[in-house]
């Protein structure tokens, strides 16, 4: 019975780790795609007003 709750501590605290690394890895790549995504329209007003483009 010892080697089964040793076991179970053993895989919980595995996937407990997992959860929390996965968790912040996804938002730190939701935090890059979001700055990528804002640069694209950034540049895109601003090419807009460079070239004259008539905002109506």
């Amino acid at each position: 019975m010892n080697t089964v709750l040793l076991i179970k501590k053993i895989y919980q605290d595995a996937f407990e780790s997992l959860g929390h690394f996965i968790t912040k890895n996804f938002f730190k790549g939701f935090a890059w795609f979001s700055f990528g995504m804002f640069s694209v329209v950034l540049y895109a007003f601003i090419f807009r007003v460079m070239t004259g483009f008539p905002f109506q």
